[in-house]
């Protein structure tokens, strides 16, 4: 089975870590079974990091691995690693009337699917992800 490593690194956006860790732990089951439908990555990963980040250091990782500048809210990589973005999270969690753990786990996700067979490079399969995702969390906000 996959296991789940944090790194908290967000020093300047408060969060609470282990809601965080618990509500992406209880997705991982949802995620593996996509996955392993999909033979996609996850189904064969023996652990995924997830590192929480500042603005600063997201950008950092937007710009040197993708080429664009500034932060952005989640960046997944094949290999099993997951970065979401502190501060994003906490913006757009207000904007969105909800607390900012809601909205990590939902990057947090949102990266677990990627590495389970989903993409987001179309309007259809955008759409496919976000119902996939919202679905989980959903599902996973009724045990915190």
């Amino acid at each position: 089975m996959t296991s789940l490593h944090f790194s908290h690194r967000a020093r300047s956006t408060p969060y609470e870590p282990d809601r965080l860790e618990k509500l992406v732990t209880a997705a991982l089951p949802h995620c593996l079974q996509i996955a392993r439908k999909h033979n996609a990555e996850l189904a064969s990963l023996p652990a995924v990091e997830i590192t929480v980040l500042g603005a600063r250091a997201m950008a950092k990782v937007h710009r040197d691995f993708l080429g664009i500048p500034g932060p952005t809210d989640v960046i997944t990589f094949p290999y099993g690693e997951i970065l979401v973005c502190a501060p994003i999270a906490a913006e757009r969690a207000q904007e969105f009337g909800h607390d900012t753990i809601a909205e990590l786990a939902l990057y947090a996700i949102h990266g677990l699917l990627h590495l389970s067979g989903h993409d987001d490079t179309t309007a259809e399969k955008e759409k496919r992800m976000a119902t996939a995702q919202e679905k989980i969390l959903s599902a996973v906000l009724k045990i915190s």
